[in-house]
């Protein structure tokens, strides 16, 4: 969860404009995962509309975020293409997700936050051998769980509340609730 600031409306270094992101967001919303997701939390009472992703350029160095109360933001500078969106819509839509079926949650407890990244970092895919490969991140063994341990340390670092310290009890102390939550899914997609 983030707050973004914006920058120019120019694309560079192979990222998109912030018109063709809108585009490739209104596909993405088509795709069967993200379709599903937002038929979830439509059943559990938190409407998604077409108004609720919204492409942007971002002074940040991140793909996008989920903003309780206001929505997703990709960060069109960020991202190059249709499966980029694809997965950070689907990572967001978990933390919305989340957001949702979660009266209480509180961004700035630590646990919580590290409990939705664990999730989306986990149901998302963001952690898939291939892409950890993209990033240059060579793992056999275990891939999985240190990426998501790698990503979810690196999105609390941004949390002013939660200290590396912190964020890292935090994590270890939610992990196996977390880690073997899958809902709205049945199991891991």
């Amino acid at each position: 969860m983030t707050d973004f600031s914006t920058g120019s409306d120019s694309s560079s270094n192979g990222s998109t404009t912030v018109e063709e992101c809108q585009h490739m967001i209104q596909r993405s919303l088509k795709s069967p995962v993200v379709k599903f997701l937002r038929e979830h939390l439509e059943k559990a009472g938190c409407p998604v509309g077409d108004n609720f992703f919204k492409a942007v350029n971002c002074e940040t160095q991140t793909a996008g975020g989920y903003t309780q109360g206001k929505g997703i933001v990709l960060c069109s500078n960020q991202v190059s293409s249709e499966d980029e969106v694809n997965q950070v819509l689907i990572h967001e839509l978990i933390h919305a997700f989340d957001d949702c079926r979660a009266a209480n949650l509180d961004w700035s407890n630590c646990a919580h936050h590290a409990c939705s990244e664990i999730r989306a970092g986990h149901l998302s895919g963001d952690c898939h051998f291939k892409r950890e490969l993209l990033r240059g991140f060579m793992g056999i063994r275990r891939h999985e769980p240190i990426c998501i341990r790698r990503r979810v340390m690196k999105s609390l670092s941004g949390n002013p509340y939660c200290s590396e310290e912190a964020a890292k009890e935090a994590m270890e102390a939610v992990w196996d609730v977390c880690y073997n939550d899958t809902e709205p899914f049945n199991k891991v997609p």
